[in-house]
């Protein structure tokens, strides 16, 4: 037996520590992402998970601060075990930090089982068709971008906009269309979130009273990395037990993967990495994959896991590896503009880049028949008043033909009136609505989707 070991399998073979990495000789019985107990030489009890083997060597990432762990006279207790979560239904209310553990104040809840965090992919053969309807009471996501049960959709947000808002408006009135028997559920989980927006949404989401129907985990900035990279996989697990155990419709929102990825190349660092673009490690497109990929609907399954995964783009820059491998992956995006923010419009979302690539599954067909043709009128009918918006920048609105004065007087009342709901929800047919309306004030000639008996309920006065 080596002297390094003890009793109980505890072992004193720390061979360096970084930032929040600890390094020690490998032994037999250690295996990938394990839990580790560290007591350091004041007594202090730490915990770590192994990210790294080699035939000599085991990296662990210590899930706290470093402070006081030194080459000499640290334990270490390998568990064998990888890190797991207790789920049960008991889950719902509750708010958790990054592991799971209770933030507030209340003992932690019975659990029926627990599961491993790491989790995987969906089968794709096992995988069942998207074709019903998430609402989530923000007009343009849902009348032009409609989010489909099942589907991976995130939102480009921009430093200094409103993405928080947006998230606590979708937390507080996700719902299922015309269906009040069958309650969506929601798991939240908030990375490197500041103490400013964790009373926020605590506050939002216990106003709102959308606790009791969500599982709320909350991992703030100045708390270890590591728990960074476990909140959205807890979050996941959590929301896989809730629809594929239990048969429950649940809605996952996941912000801000723009700190997550900060974390993943902080780790990456640390392990002295070659890294990809920008600093970020090459294997970030395959990680983000493996959180993305978790949800779905699975055939002879009651429940679905939808995911909303929010990021804030560097410099604006939709290009970033962020934003580019986020949308590679997922299935559309959701994108929050400036220019709009500046016109006061909230949420300030642009309908042109944004896209739902699972729309045309449900538009018309599990939402109302008119759907897919007010959509599609009110993209051709933007797109051509922001040319105009362009063109008259130039030239002048005073220059512009009657035709482009008309295009750009319905881009201004479709941004205050349909786009602009400021933190008002809004159900899909009231946005369809509030478009018809906009329609019949338009000639004739403006309109190629809508046909003039469509509208002839709403220029004859408020259809009944």
């Amino acid at each position: 037996m080596s002297r390094e070991k003890l009793v109980d399998s505890v072992w004193y073979n720390v061979s360096g520590v970084k930032g929040p990495l600890l390094f020690a000789r490998r032994q037999s019985d250690v295996v990938y992402n394990a839990i580790v107990e560290i007591t350091t030489v004041a007594g202090e009890t730490l915990y770590g998970q192994v990210l790294d083997l080699s035939e000599e060597t085991v990296v662990m990432q210590v899930l706290g601060s470093t402070h006081g762990v030194s080459v000499t006279g640290t334990a270490l207790r390998y568990s064998g075990e990888v890190q797991k979560l207790p789920v049960s239904k008991f889950m719902l209310g509750r708010i958790l930090d990054g592991k799971g553990k209770p933030l507030d104040g209340l003992p932690l809840y019975p659990a029926s089982i627990e599961r491993e965090i790491t989790g995987a992919a969906i089968n794709p053969v096992c995988r069942e068709v998207p074709d019903e309807y998430v609402e989530t009471g923000v007009t343009a996501i849902d009348l032009m971008n409609t989010l489909v049960k099942g589907q991976k959709l995130p939102i480009f947000s921009c430093a200094g906009l409103p993405s928080n808002e947006l998230a606590a408006l979708i937390v507080g009135n996700a719902s299922n269309l015309d269906d009040s028997e069958r309650e969506l559920y929601v798991v939240f989980a908030g990375m490197g979130i500041t103490h400013r927006e964790y009373e926020f949404f605590l506050d939002k989401f216990t106003r709102e009273g959308a606790l009791d129907r969500t599982v709320v985990f909350l991992n703030r900035a100045d708390e270890p990395v590591i728990e960074r990279l476990l909140a959205p996989r807890c979050a996941l697990t959590a929301a896989e037990y809730l629809a594929f155990d239990l048969g429950l419709d649940v809605l996952v929102i996941l912000t801000d993967m723009t700190h997550y990825c900060e974390a993943l190349r902080e780790v990456s660092s640390a392990r002295e990495e070659i890294a990809g673009r920008r600093g970020y490690p090459g294997y970030m497109y395959t990680d983000l994959a493996g959180l993305y990929e978790r949800v779905g609907r699975i055939c002879g399954k009651g429940g679905s896991v939808t995911q909303i995964p929010i990021l804030t783009m560097p410099d604006d820059d939709i290009t970033h590896p962020i934003a580019d491998l986020t949308g590679y992956i997922t299935e559309g995006q959701i994108v929050l503009d400036r220019s709009l923010f500046r016109r006061e419009v909230r949420p300030p979302i642009n309908p042109l880049p944004s896209l739902s690539r699972l729309m045309d599954k449900v538009a018309g067909k599990s939402t109302y028949p008119e759907h897919k043709a007010v959509s599609d009128q009110l993209y051709s009918l933007y797109a051509r008043a922001a040319e105009v918006r362009r063109m008259a920048e130039l030239v002048g609105r005073d220059n512009l033909s009657p035709y482009e004065r008309s295009l750009l007087g319905f881009s201004v009342e479709f941004e205050e009136e349909v786009l602009n709901q400021k933190d008002q929800p809004r159900t899909l047919k009231e946005g369809i609505e509030l478009a018809m309306g906009l329609f019949a004030k338009l000639n004739d000639s403006l309109l190629d989707r809508i046909s003039p008996e469509m509208l002839a309920p709403y220029r004859k006065g408020k259809k009944v």
